[in-house]
């Protein structure tokens, strides 16, 4: 068991309601951040804040030594949605049934609340810890992520600050807290192709060029191609359409374009290059007049099991006795900045059910074991000095 002192029972649920209070819809932030700097400065955190296209982010570290422990997170939210939907004020944290209401309440301003609490709590107990601990936390997730996390990454690979392990507290329990942690994510790249036809009657075939006629036959080729195998971490890379248009409303016209919106999520088994190519391999092969645009939304990541993963899962196991599932599932976090950085990231958090919904919650119970998990995983990172 843990030796470290223990605040106030009330203190992660107490600074949870706080945060959810503050209508922090991406990519403002409300002053959560400056609420958390406050706190952190009292414990002898250096406190930075970068700011940039109207995001804000916080810098925030305790200590010069390596190895340095980062805790990141949040403290955007989505739009609440319609408020006659929500059962109380998706901007009133509320407790009802054993659960606290409010948007952000999951994801994640209850994980930042606890990454503050087990750092409080941490630094009383060991003042004279070794390494460094650091909060990086961003307003800018839930909306484009251009000028966040990507940008402090940048700001400190600039000037020489080395990551050894990062904790992103992302909702990624399932059943039950502790269940599943992510140790990486997919990438996402996606493309915008048009077919190029040639418009005319349908009764004149020969003088037009149906594009439809021409996409179909490559794209049943495209969608049976198996780009990789996957690896240990990861499943095997999908393609999938998302939209496919084409034509006037008419049925006597044939038309002069179709537009085809797919998606691939892949693994570390393939890269974005590589799955580029094989499309305009099959394009090409088929003949097709066309213009592909192409989005990378994001490059997959991964921590193979390690110290970070031993630490965090010891952790759980001790406060929670669940055995964590280590996985790749899922869409993209900010992350895939952090790894760029740092050579250990993995995500963890309280459970996923309700993020992004109408009545967003948690469950109350749940605070305390998860500041406890962030402190215990300290413990295991960041020893006392002797």
């Amino acid at each position: 068991m843990s030796t470290s002192a223990s605040a106030p029972a009330s203190a992660v649920l107490d600074l949870v309601k706080d945060l959810i209070a503050r209508p922090s819809v991406t990519p403002a932030d409300e002053d959560c951040q400056a609420t958390l700097a406050a706190r952190l400065e009292r414990i002898g955190f250096q406190c930075e804040t970068i700011a940039q296209g109207g995001v804000t982010n916080l810098w925030a570290r305790r200590g010069t030594a390596a190895p340095l422990a980062v805790f990141a997170g949040h403290t955007d939210v989505v739009p609440p949605g319609p408020r006659e939907k929500w059962e109380s004020d998706p901007f009133v944290p509320t407790e009802r049934d054993g659960y606290l209401y409010g948007r952000g309440a999951a994801d994640m301003k209850s994980s930042i609340a606890a990454f503050v609490v087990a750092a409080e709590e941490f630094v009383a107990a060991r003042p004279q810890h070794a390494g460094s601990i650091a909060l990086l936390i961003t307003s800018d997730e839930e909306g484009p992520s251009i000028d966040g996390t990507a940008i402090v990454c940048d700001a400190l690979k600039a000037r020489g600050e080395q990551l050894d392990y990062c904790i992103v507290g992302e909702p990624t329990s399932g059943d039950v807290l502790g269940d599943i942690c992510k140790n990486g994510r997919r990438g996402s790249l996606s493309g915008k192709l048009t077919v190029k036809g040639i418009q005319g009657h349908v009764a004149y075939p020969h003088l037009a060029r149906n594009p439809v006629h021409q996409l179909a036959p490559a794209l049943a080729e495209i969608v049976g191609i198996e780009w990789d195998q996957g690896n240990e971490y990861f499943p095997p890379t999908t393609f999938q359409v998302s939209n496919l248009n084409s034509g006037t409303g008419a049925t006597n016209v044939v038309p002069g374009e179709a537009v085809a919106l797919f998606n691939f999520r892949f693994s570390t088994a393939s890269t974005p290059e590589s799955l580029k190519a094989r499309v305009h391999e099959a394009l090409d092969r088929h003949g097709l007049e066309y213009e592909l645009d192409w989005e990378l939304g994001g490059e997959p990541f991964l921590t193979p099991r390690g110290s970070l993963s031993e630490a965090l899962s010891s952790a759980i196991k001790d406060e929670t006795g669940v055995s964590t599932e280590l996985s790749t599932t899922g869409g993209t976090s900010d992350g895939r900045f952090i790894a760029k950085i740092c050579p250990q990231v993995i995500e963890f958090g309280p459970c996923n059910a309700t993020i992004h919904k109408v009545n967003e919650r948690i469950e109350i119970s749940s605070l305390e074991p998860l500041k406890n998990i962030y402190r215990r995983t300290l413990e295991n990172l960041l020893p006392a000095k002797s």
